[in-house]
């Protein structure tokens, strides 16, 4: 598996609330509620290799 990179994300409270509730009602963790985010962000906005479609749809 590659090695996934940190980074500090500042998020207004109110956002913040609204992702924790989305994450629980999915039964994903916050942190892997965000990574879906950005994920299905890049793949509608077509900025995602074909590699990594590949391997989220597994």
């Amino acid at each position: 598996m590659a090695k996934k990179k940190t980074f500090v994300l500042r998020v207004n409270p109110e956002m913040m609330e609204s992702v924790e509730k989305w994450a629980a009602d999915d039964f994903r963790s916050i942190n892997g509620q965000l990574e879906w985010i950005i994920h299905n962000a890049l793949k509608n906005a077509k900025r995602i290799k074909k590699t990594l479609e590949d391997k989220s749809e597994m």
